[in-house]
């Protein structure tokens, strides 16, 4: 088998190039479906008044670890977005302080706070659906994009951050379109 190499391409992401047949279909279904439970998650946390409509799930060894939800107004806390809560509450159950061998799987690009975070955590992969601008629509400060697009964090740490491919991208900008009625800012 041929080894897999990684490519930078032209926007400064990285992509991996994998010498057996299937592979790439097979990460998409695997990504596919674990950033649908973060989706999942980021509607629950919406009908339950929580805050809102962001989910994320750590995986570790092809299982799901958490899945968590934006907790901002349950907690009457601001850095309760369910990036950090997901990488809290996986600290907790595994008993350790780094997630090195775990990926996350989040419904929106995360913010700079839940980058840090993902970044501090050393989770090995990221994969997000919705892009920033998904939220910015329907009220959230632009502040997120411009942060993390402005400042290259990407390109300066040693994690594979990707968009979702396909459908999981679509589906999670969708959240924000179906719940911004049910969700208020202010």
């Amino acid at each position: 088998m041929e080894e897999a190499k990684v490519v930078e391409t032209k926007d400064g992401t990285f992509s991996v190039a994998s010498g057996y047949p299937g592979h790439q279909e097979a990460v998409q279904d695997r990504d596919h479906k674990f950033l649908s439970k973060a989706i999942e998650e980021a509607y629950n946390g919406v009908d339950c008044g929580h805050g809102g409509p962001f989910g994320a799930v750590v995986v570790r060894n092809d299982e799901i670890v958490v899945g968590c939800h934006n907790m901002v107004l349950k907690n009457t806390d601001p850095t309760a977005h369910a990036e950090v809560t997901a990488i809290r509450e996986a600290c907790k159950k595994l008993g350790k302080l780094e997630l090195s061998d775990c990926e996350m799987y989040a419904s929106c690009e995360p913010c700079p706070m839940c980058f840090g975070a993902v970044h501090l955590s050393r989770i090995k992969r990221l994969v997000y659906g919705a892009q920033a601008e998904a939220a910015i629509a329907i009220g959230f400060d632009d502040f997120i994009a411009d942060a993390l697009r402005g400042t290259a964090f990407y390109q300066k740490v040693h994690l594979e951050v990707k968009r979702a491919d396909g459908n999981g991208a679509i589906i999670a900008e969708q959240v924000f379109e179906k719940t911004k009625a049910k969700f208020q800012m202010y």
